[in-house]
């Protein structure tokens, strides 16, 4: 059984009684994040194939994030867009028709600063050819895109969809940017072969700053990027590390710390 076999495994539970599930609204039910993260992270340390990894990261946005049915990891490579990773077949179909249409959330979470939502494609969207393109050939009703660096660069993206309208929220934008920023480190460390610990390390600390981020995102409507700077200058100003200061803030339910911890 391959990594994302086994997390698709994990899947298939919340369909039975007594799975540990969290009930969510209006997606229906999610896996444990915690849960999800742990199995990840094992999946990343065992040292698994950077295709069964990225495979492994679409089918944990689907266990976590609330009304994510399909997700894929698109790639910027030379002058176009691969798809590294994928849920199933259904995300790689997206991911064609946005490449056929040039542009859409995923390409632009890739091209632009802040994270692309589109809750409800039925409605005039900012992608058209692409909305009309969704609509009449697959089942998909809403899509997010977030950036992932790659080597300090905007290399990628997370790709979340949706088959029903109206469900991708602030709490699902705020667990896939989550996700995003988790992905994010994982592939920059498998791509510079650091070890385990150190892996493990990072992958700790940077699911603390996504958490927090998205925490900002949520109850100030900021952007990722005023989010991030925000805690990058409480940083610099109380002289913490960033991942102390995004602990801070998640402890505190997303009230930035007033003075520097001892």
């Amino acid at each position: 059984m391959t990594s994302s076999e086994k997390l698709k495994r994990g899947k298939d539970l919340a369909d039975e009684p007594n799975a540990d599930l969290e009930a969510t609204s209006p997606g229906g039910v999610t896996a444990d994040p915690g849960t999800v993260f742990s199995a990840l992270a094992e999946i990343i340390y065992q040292g698994s194939d950077a295709g069964e990894m990225y495979a492994a990261i679409c089918v944990a946005a689907t266990l976590i994030v609330p009304g994510c049915d399909h997700a894929s990891l698109l790639i910027r490579k030379n002058d176009g867009y691969v798809t590294a990773g994928a849920s199933d077949q259904l995300a790689q179909r997206v991911d064609d028709l946005e490449r056929r249409a040039g542009d859409g959330p995923c390409i632009d979470a890739i091209e632009e600063e802040a994270p692309q939502i589109e809750p409800d494609l039925t409605t005039p969207s900012q992608w058209p050819q692409l909305a009309a393109a969704l609509l009449a050939e697959t089942p998909v009703r809403g899509a997010m895109g977030f950036r992932i660096l790659v080597d300090k660069r905007k290399g990628a993206a997370l790709n979340l969809f949706s088959d029903t309208p109206n469900v991708f929220d602030t709490e699902a934008a705020g667990r896939a940017a989550v996700l995003a920023a988790f992905a994010s480190v994982a592939i920059n460390a498998v791509s510079k072969g650091e070890d385990a610990a150190s892996l493990r390390r990072g992958l700790i600390s940077n699911r603390e700053i996504g958490k927090a981020v998205g925490m900002l995102m949520t109850l100030n409507d900021f952007t990722e990027q005023e989010a991030f700077d925000l805690l990058r200058r409480q940083s610099q100003s109380f002289n913490i590390k960033l991942a102390d200061v995004a602990r801070l803030v998640i402890e505190h339910r997303g009230q930035l710390p007033s003075e520097p911890t001892a």
